[in-house]
């Protein structure tokens, strides 16, 4: 399945049906009075987040949805049924924004959280509404209303509790296949990753979600190489491992290389807790270990890891340190829990009907 993480999408709700203009009409009943029923109200659009999904590949098919229109009134006071609702289905961790692509509508990050982007029309009044004691036999009735319609954009920015971030070929891809069942291409080229690749690492028992990136090169932030677009999704996690490579001339240089890119492009990762390692050090003798390893612990001012995926040499202690901040970063959701506003929270509106 190809990975897509972007999509336009036009959307149009239901028109309420229209009301009725009848009048009783029986054997015997002279005056019947009118009996036209009201027209039902037309379909809404909703988004829900689902389980399963983890791209946005079935938008590229199909780009417009539409609810379905009420159905009229009828005679004797029947009320015309309402239209059918329209739900997108997308991956949790959705966003959707307006036709501008900066106004944030809702931001979908639980399983089976819904909202409403287009409310239907409401039905029209039949004139059996309108009987009043000074009019007996009205003849007119209304129109439904007409439905919302706007051209939106969904964004994907996946849900996982560490990312991955480097250099090109700083080993990545490898570090993630060696900790969860997950089998990215693996090549020794640059940008062998093309799109963002999940796994799940368990440690001591306890299960997190992996995020892997293309890898970022000087100017990233300015669309050199593969840019910054899959940045997003390293923008939830809880904890980055910068993985640095024991092949670089200057491992200081390539730490702050990252470093710069992830600041300038924002949203928050430069803040994140970060833990750095030195990958791939099976190809270096003792003595040349040591010297890098310095080197980059005086660039990121910070403990340096010593990975091997190879042989599985310090796997463990860096795994268990990102459990480690994940955990405590949970633990300190939980106590913000209360004073938290969730702005994609699913929206109920009543179906209350409008004159």
């Amino acid at each position: 399945m190809k990975f897509l993480d972007e999509a336009k999408v036009y959307i149009r709700s239901g028109d309420g049906g229209a009301g009725a203009v009848s009048f009783r009409r029986e054997k015997f009943i002279e005056f019947g009075g009118p009996d036209g029923g009201d027209g039902g109200r037309g379909g809404d659009v909703w988004v829900e987040a689902v389980n399963g999904l983890n791209t946005l590949i079935d938008f590229r098919f199909q780009q417009h949805f539409k609810g379905k229109t009420g159905v009229h009134g009828m005679g004797r006071n029947r009320t015309g049924a309402n239209g059918e609702d329209v739900t997108l289905k997308v991956p949790v961790g959705t966003q959707i924004f307006e036709e501008d692509g900066e106004t944030l509508i809702c931001d979908l990050t639980k399983e089976g959280q819904r909202f409403r982007l287009a409310k239907g029309g409401n039905g029209g009044f039949g004139n059996a509404h309108f009987k009043s004691s000074t009019n007996q036999a009205p003849n007119w009735a209304n129109p439904g209303l007409e439905g919302e319609e706007k051209t939106i954009w969904l964004r994907l920015k996946l849900i996982a509790d560490a990312g991955l971030v480097g250099l090109p070929n700083a080993g990545k891809s490898t570090f993630l296949a060696a900790v969860t069942r997950a089998r990215p291409k693996i090549a020794n080229y640059p940008f062998t990753t093309l799109h963002p690749n999940l796994g799940v690492a368990t440690i001591d028992g306890r299960e997190f979600v992996l995020a892997d990136i293309p890898g970022l090169i000087e100017g990233a932030h300015e669309g050199i190489g593969i840019g910054d677009r899959f940045l997003g999704h390293v923008e939830r996690t809880r904890v980055l491992l910068h993985l640095v490579s024991s092949q670089e001339e200057k491992v200081g240089k390539a730490y702050k290389t990252v470093k710069h890119e992830l600041e300038a492009y924002g949203g928050n990762l430069i803040g994140k807790p970060e833990i750095v390692a030195l990958s791939q050090i099976d190809v270096l003798d003792e003595k040349e270990l040591k010297k890098k390893a310095k080197e980059l612990e005086k660039a990121c001012g910070q403990k340096v890891y010593l990975l091997s995926a190879a042989t599985g040499a310090g796997m463990t202690e860096a795994l268990r340190a990102l459990r480690d901040v994940i955990v405590e970063a949970g633990r300190d959701e939980d106590l913000a829990l209360p004073d938290r506003q969730n702005p994609g929270a699913a929206r109920e509106e009543g179906d209350e009907r409008e004159d």
